[in-house]
């Protein structure tokens, strides 16, 4: 495994692009912007933030008006006290559509932002364009994947130290030399803020089987999905495997897969190029 430096100023600069917070229904939530075009939504995983979009802004913003978001409860956005359920996830996210005026948009989440995108385009199908699920999260809720998330990010934050911010990311890569002081510190930085340790019970409530079992993949929800769709595996991904992404296809109706190779959790960072491509080529209609 090489040593990847990756500078998440870096990756962003040479680009026009603002951070900003929007209220979104009473919801203070942070965005980064750049790009103009179609919008295209890009939603991280449980436990994340914006900054796992860092590698992508660039690319996908010479195409597309791109807002990556910081879900409820996450990152610098507000986090009210409540169980954060995919409806609560998906009243943000529509929250956030209407706030800034934008009408049909591009979604892309990863992990909890892939489960959250589909919930979305399920319930409000009139909103949704197009749909890449990335590594959409233990699709078919493995309890050993939900026990390790949800202990290691409670972890993470409720014993915060650099050591066990390390470990949480460590997850997401296959080739953990991505693994920065940089992406660390973005990270710690987040979980140390006192907020965060009140709301992680509540950002943690999907991994509880009584509550995930609302939302699991059904076919009574699929169903009602009409965006096209891509679900974008990767070959390393360590709550889901492959097999269990083709059974996901057949749920969601005109559905392809795609798998990227050579990454884990978040091909998005070990694998931009590749990432960027597909989501270009996907929202843009041309044959991926």
């Amino acid at each position: 495994m090489s040593n990847n430096n990756v500078s998440i100023w870096n990756e962003m600069s040479g680009i026009a692009f603002k951070q900003y917070f929007v209220n979104a229904d009473g919801v203070n939530t942070r965005i980064i912007e750049a790009g103009e075009g179609e919008p295209l939504i890009l939603l991280h995983g449980v436990g994340g933030h914006a900054e796992a979009y860092a590698r992508n802004v660039k690319s996908l913003s010479k195409h597309f008006r791109v807002l990556v978001l910081d879900m409820i409860g996450h990152g610098y956005t507000d986090k009210p006290n409540q169980p954060y359920t995919l409806d609560v996830y998906s009243n943000h996210l529509l929250a956030v559509i209407k706030a800034l005026s934008l009408g049909k948009v591009h979604l892309s989440g990863e992990s909890l932002g892939g489960w959250t995108s589909a919930w979305f385009a399920a319930h409000h199908p009139e909103y949704v364009k197009s749909l890449v699920l990335n590594t959409p999260g233990n699709i078919m809720g493995k309890p050993e994947v939900m026990k390790k998330l949800k202990e290691s990010t409670i972890q993470a934050v409720m014993e915060v130290n650099k050591e066990n911010v390390r470990k949480r990311l460590e997850f997401l890569f296959w080739d953990t030399s991505f693994v920065t002081e940089e992406l660390v510190q973005a990270r710690y930085n987040i979980y140390t803020q006192p907020e965060l340790k009140n709301a992680i019970e509540n950002i943690m409530i999907l991994q509880e089987w009584e509550v995930r079992k609302n939302y699991t993949w059904d076919s009574e929800w699929t169903s009602k999905i009409t965006a096209p769709t891509i679900i974008l595996m990767s070959d390393h991904d360590p709550t889901a495997t492959i097999e269990e992404a083709e059974y996901l296809q057949e749920l969601i109706p005109h559905s392809q897969m795609v798998v990227v190779e050579g990454a884990g959790h978040w091909p998005q960072w070990e694998k931009p190029e590749q990432f960027n491509q597909i989501q270009i080529n996907f929202s843009k209609g041309v044959q991926v």
